[in-house]
Order: structure tokens, then C-alpha cells, then sequence
């Protein structure tokens, strides 16, 4: 398996990321992109022998950009002055905390913070200012030992000819290094340090008088550093970001970190100061996924899919309040909610308050009430309440009320995801609540819950007698569409939300959810009402199953497509402690071996298995969901009790390889995959469902 593939090295809520691990121009230090900024970055040393030098491969061929301004210019054909250490001589050590290269004389190890966030106006400024600070630190360690020469390393990258240009910034405190404009930048607090800019990598390295290294129309930057003969040195750097100012339109806001650093110099100096902190706190990261429990294929799927989460992730300031945003890997769009349900369990364990965050903005302000038609009818029933499929993108909060992707008149993708958003606020407030024990915030949103519970019993039938615990009815918002799931690119396997028993069992999973929420509320009325849906709900999926041993993605209409994630809901019960309802001698007992008999028969090649033994999450659509599949292992491990090598090690094995394919490696963790090809839903934060994982 290759070790060329790219990853997020993503301060925490800065919505940047250096990108690094792809051969060639792979890479680079890029701030609020949908992918890998696409730089030359160079880690280089100069050969022992002098008047040449040795890079790491994350590098393309750069054009003298000179010629840009003299057309008499002739190319240079000579001896290129740079090459590549052979990628046979590479070495990586790869970690959730920190990654390691190594070649020749040459170690470049990043280190990055993978660890809660404090909740703002809670814990110290002090801590919180660490924290978030906009950057990652690297060390660079040469060898020379062995050579009787002193020689020169370096660090740097071209950022292309579009921004802002390079500038030399140096203090009296011996910090000194290179920024563009505000943007991104590279420091070191080495005195030995030299930044040196040109118009590419041929010319920095070639310029023989210090006076030209202030050169600000080149586009390349690069920090030199002096290895003295028979000396082994490491090298600080601090890779910084910074963004000022409002940031956001729709709804003004700007970044959290703001509040402590007024530029990217402050940026640099608090991370060099705090390097050993930086330093300890990511090898404590990388702690984190040392159990003993993981295979080593789990281990290196968490840690890349935790640092594509963090490289997403923004901590914003709105109106002196904190404003958590998880942005959509490559698309952008801001707490997409079918995002949100499934990053829950990774935000329970690192930082609660940022999924009560999310949830109070989405009542406040991405919440909407509507009608509802049956198939073909007319929007004449009562709705209810419901919540957007996002809050914005690239940037932009869109009005109240509205998401930037759902379109009415649709059946497919981008048509509204009404139900199941409303299913997800229900399963992530009640988790929220049980989970920080939360009581005040819970009794706040009874009303709410209240609300939510109306909202489905609409969407089940108008008519109490007539209900029987599924979504039956589309929202008013579609107009004369239909309402679509999570899984919005496949057939109505999983595309189509009315009757589908995925989300019938997220339904259900939600009544549960609301029935002991009403019940520890001295809401009897209400509790038995939710009680009685559960049921309803229970049986309607059961008595759906056939006599093949599967129950049909879409009940009771012509579909007979079989879908591993129909036990995807059973895993909120089991965060909630329901266990009992989890039983097949409990009172849901016909439901659970039902599904129970559904994943044994799709688990199969032919149905729902490839042929390399990973997950197909349709039998009638190539299109799988990382996350999702890993979610659905946790659920048949740990909640239905099949441990095998086909819900393990088999699986882990191929989705793993499924990344590491020559087409996925640029776009570091992605999730939409066809055939183990990435398709869609790149450089993306979903994977951190696998956090479950360590809970079994």
C-alpha cells in the first residue's frame, strides 16, 4: 500500500489545513479550501557533497517565472540543482498526532492537535488561546554527523501566482520567516534561519548574494538553515494561518481566535512559544488510538478521518458568542444536520457543548414549519416543526429558515431532507442532554421536544388510527417532489425517505429517545403517545421482513433493493442507555431479530458485499459512505453481536485499501465511494464515526 497518500495537518476551528503526503503538487498550506491547496512545498538538504540538494517528493517541475517578465530568456537545460530522494528510500510513520518523514539525513515529523476544545466563556483564555491557535508546528532534523561539511536545509512552498505576494517578517525577538499576506506563512525561531524568496526553487537555491532574497515578485519562499560539519540539528517551524476581521456574510461573525492574535506574526510567536506544549499535546493524541482493541487498519482510517474533521472545522465569534461550524469536506456547506447526527458521537467525546451550540442555532434560526401531501396529492395536511439540511456554505449563513441545498419540485438530489432532519435534531438533543447531563438545557427545549414529536406523528398520518410509526407523508416544501435521505446520489434504495426503512428506524429510535425524555418530565400523555409510535413503528418494519430473510428498502411499494444501513438507527438506543429495547427479549424484541435476520441475509456477495470484502450499503446502487459503513460495524459488532472477519478485519482491510488507491490519495479522507473509488464527499470530516470503535 502506498504511504503517498495526503493528510490534514489542521489546527483545531481554523478551517485550514497543511496538506502534505501526495506525490508532486499535491499539497500546500491552504485556508478555508474544499481540498488540498495544490502547492509545491519543499523539505530539502544539500548533498553531502555539496552544490546540490535533496528534497522530499511533494514537488512538481516549477517554471522559471522570470520568464513572465524577460521573453528573451532562454530555458535552462543545465544539471537540475534539485531531486528527489528516491521514493524507495522514504520512510513514513503515521499518527493521529503527529507524522514522521524520514530519507537520507533528513527527518520531518508535523505535529498537530487532535483534543476538545475548552467551552468558550468557561475555561481560561489561556488555554483556549493555545487551543486555537491558527497553526501546527513541524521540526526538520539533519544529520550531518558524518559529513565533514557544513550544509544548508530548507523548508518552503510555492503558493502560485494568484494572493497576496511574499513578506519577510522578522522581530527583535529572533522570530523571522515568510508570510503570504496574512493568509498562510512559515516561521522559525532558529537564529541560524534565513528566508530567502525568488521566482522558483532553481533560483533560490542558486542565488549566491544574500541582499536578493528579499525578492518579492518571486513565488516561491523558503527558510534556510545552516548545519554546521559532524552536527546533528532540529529545526523549529511554526505553519501558520490567520484570517481577520468579519469573515462571514449573512450573518456576521468572525474567527474565535481573533479575540488573541491581531495578526499572523501573533499567530507564529505564541506557536513557537508554546511549541513544547504543541509538541507534547499531539504524541498524547497519538495516544488516544494506541488501544490494543484496534487493528492497525482501524487505526490509521480514525486517524486520518479525525484529521480531516479538524481541518473542516471553524470556532467562529457572533455578537460576543461562539458560533461552532463543521464545514462539509469539499462542498463547504456549513452543519449540514445529516453531518452533524453522525459527527455526534466524536463531539460528545471531545467537546459537548459544541453540539448544544449547534443544535440551539439550528432552533433559533434553521428551523421552518410546514404542510404536508401524501404521494401525488396535495399540501393540505398539517406539518410541523422541522430543520434545515445546513446553515450555509462557503462562508455565507443563508437567511432563516433555509439551507443552501434543498430545491422544491425535486424527487432526487438536492430535494429537502424535511424528516430526517427532524429525526436527527431528536436524536442528537436527547444524546446531548443524557450525555453532558445537561437537565436546565433539557428543560428549556421540552417545549421543543414537544413540538418534534406533533411534527412526526403528522408525517406518520393525519389520522391517529390510520398511523403505524413510519413516515408516510413529503413535505410542502418539495411542492409536487418527494422528500430524499442523507444518501442523496443513490437510487430510492436509500434516495427516497418515505417508507424507507432506515429511516423508519431512526424514527423509531427518536420515539424511544422521546418517550424517556417525556417520561423524566412528568409528561405521561406525551410519553405514551411516543411509547405507542415505538411500537407502531416496530412492528410495521418486522412485518415487513420477507420470506428471503430481508426487509425491503422501501415497504410496501415496489422496491426491492436490501441496504445494510436498516440497522443504522439501533445505535442510539444503545449511546442512550436503552439496552432493553436492544434486546430481543425486550419489548422490541420481534424488531430486533428482524434485523438481525435482514443483516445476515444482505451481508452476502451479490447483495450488499464487493468482492475484496468491503461494504456495499445497496444492493441495487455502487455507491457506498465510508462513515456510514463504519457506523453500521460498530452497530453489528457491538449492538447485534456479529463479530467476524466479514464485519472486521475482511472489511477494515478493503476500505482501507479503498483509500489508499492511486485516484483517492490527493483528497486525504473521503467518504462517497463507488467501486472504492472516491466520487464524491472529498477531503472530508464524516469519517469520524469511528470513534465508536473504541467503545466496543
Amino acid at each position: 500500500m502506498s504511504q503517498f497518500f495526503n493528510a490534514l495537518h489542521a489546527p483545531i476551528g481554523a478551517h485550514s489545513s497543511f496538506t502534505l503526503g501526495c506525490l508532486g503538487q499535491n499539497g500546500g498550506l491552504g485556508l478555508e479550501l474544499g481540498g488540498p491547496a495544490g502547492e509545491n512545498v519543499y523539505v530539502g538538504v544539500e548533498t553531502r557533497q555539496g552544490n546540490a540538494y535533496e528534497s522530499l517528493p511533494f514537488y512538481a517541475g516549477a517554471e522559471d517565472e522570470s520568464s513572465r517578465y524577460d521573453h528573451t530568456k532562454k530555458a535552462d537545460k543545465t544539471q537540475p540543482i534539485l531531486t528527489s530522494f528516491l521514493q524507495s528510500n522514504i520512510k513514513r510513520d503515521f499518527a493521529l498526532g503527529t507524522d514522521c518523514w524520514s530519507a537520507g539525513d533528513l527527518s520531518f515529523t508535523i505535529y498537530s492537535l487532535a483534543e476538545g476544545v475548552p467551552e468558550p466563556g468557561k475555561a481560561e483564555d489561556e488555554t483556549l488561546k493555545k487551543v486555537l491557535c491558527p497553526a501546527v508546528v513541524a521540526e526538520l532534523t539533519i544529520d550531518n554527523t558524518q559529513c565533514s561539511r557544513d550544509r544548508r536545509a530548507f523548508f518552503g512552498y510555492a503558493s502560485g501566482r494568484s494572493g497576496d505576494a511574499y513578506n519577510i517578517i522578522q522581530d527583535a525577538g529572533g522570530m523571522r520567516g515568510f508570510a503570504k499576506g496574512q493568509e498562510s506563512g512559515i516561521f522559525t525561531d532558529s537564529k541560524s534561519a534565513t528566508p530567502a524568496m525568488g521566482f522558483g526553487i532553481g533560483n533560490v537555491l542558486k542565488e549566491k548574494h544574500a541582499f536578493n532574497y528579499n525578492f518579492h515578485l518571486g513565488g516561491t519562499a523558503l527558510m534556510f538553515c545552516q548545519v554546521p560539519a559532524g552536527k546533528k540539528v532540529t529545526f523549529r517551524f511554526a505553519i501558520c494561518f490567520y484570517r481577520g476581521g468579519i469573515v462571514t456574510t449573512g450573518m456576521p461573525c468572525s474567527y474565535y481566535y481573533q479575540r488573541y492574535y491581531k495578526s499572523i506574526s501573533d499567530v507564529a510567536k505564541e506557536a513557537l512559544a508554546s511549541f513544547a506544549w504543541l509538541k507534547s499535546r499531539a504524541k498524547a493524541a497519538d495516544r488516544l488510538l494506541a488501544q490494543k482493541k484496534l487493528s492497525e487498519d482501524q487505526r490509521w482510517m480514525m486517524a486520518h478521518a479525525i484529521r480531516s474533521y479538524y481541518g473542516s472545522t471553524q470556532l467562529l465569534e457572533h455578537k460576543k458568542k461562539p458560533v461552532w461550524i463543521v464545514n462539509e469536506g469539499e462542498y463547504r456547506m456549513m452543519n449540514t444536520f445529516d453531518l452533524t447526527v453522525d459527527q455526534l458521537f466524536f463531539e460528545m467525546k471531545m467537546n459537548p457543548w459544541a453540539v448544544r451550540n449547534e443544535l440551539d442555532l439550528f432552533t433559533s434560526r434553521y428551523s421552518y414549519t410546514d404542510k404536508l401531501h401524501f404521494r401525488g396529492g396535495q399540501n393540505i395536511h398539517p406539518g410541523g416543526l422541522s430543520f434545515t439540511h445546513d446553515m450555509g456554505v462557503r462562508n455565507h449563513f443563508t437567511q432563516p429558515g433555509f439551507s443552501s441545498y434543498e430545491l422544491a419540485g425535486l424527487t432526487g438530489c438536492f430535494s429537502h431532507m424535511t424528516h430526517e432532519q427532524l429525526v436527527n435534531w431528536i436524536l442528537c438533543a436527547a444524546v446531548y442532554a443524557k450525555g453532558n447531563d445537561d437537565k436546565p438545557w433539557l428543560t428549556r427545549n421540552l417545549t421543543v421536544f414537544k413540538k418534534c414529536l406533533q411534527s412526526m406523528l403528522n408525517r406518520d398520518n393525519p389520522k391517529a388510527r390510520e398511523r403505524n410509526g413510519v413516515m408516510s407523508l413529503d413535505s410542502s416544501r418539495t411542492l409536487e417532489g418527494a422528500e430524499i435521505t442523507t444518501y442523496d446520489s443513490l437510487d430510492e434504495s436509500l434516495g427516497q425517505a418515505r417508507n424507507n426503512v432506515y429511516i423508519a428506524v431512526k424514527g423509531w429510535a427518536a420515539y424511544l429517545a422521546m418517550e424517556t425524555v417525556f417520561a423524566e418530565h412528568d409528561m405521561p400523555k406525551e410519553a405514551e403517545v411516543a411509547r405507542d409510535q415505538a411500537q407502531r413503528a416496530a412492528t410495521t418494519i418486522a412485518g415487513h421482513i420477507t420470506s428471503a430473510g430481508y426487509i425491503p428498502a422501501i415497504m410496501g411499494e415496489d422496491c426491492d433493493s436490501r441496504i445494510i444501513p436498516a440497522i443504522e438507527g439501533l445505535v442510539f438506543p444503545w449511546v442512550l442507555g436503552q439496552k432493553q429495547a436492544l434486546s430481543e427479549k425486550g419489548p422490541y424484541g420481534a424488531l430486533i431479530a428482524a434485523l438481525k435476520t435482514h443483516f445476515m441475509t444482505v451481508l452476502t456477495k451479490g447483495s450488499c458485499l464487493y468482492d475484496d470484502g468491503g461494504w456495499k450499503l445497496s444492493s441495487t446502487a455502487d455507491n457506498s459512505w465510508l462513515s456510514k459503513i463504519y457506523l453500521c460495524q460498530f452497530v453489528a459488532r457491538e449492538v447485534l453481536g456479529f463479530d467476524s472477519p466479514a464485519t472486521g478485519k475482511n472489511a477494515d482491510a478493503a476500505h482501507r485499501q479503498w483509500l489508499l488507491k492511486d485516484e483517492n490519495l490527493r483528497f486525504a479522507w473521503s467518504d462517497q465511494m463507488s467501486s472504492g473509488v472516491a466520487k464524491g464527499s472529498k477531503y472530508y470530516p464524516r469519517g469520524v464515526t469511528s470513534i465508536l470503535w473504541l467503545e466496543e
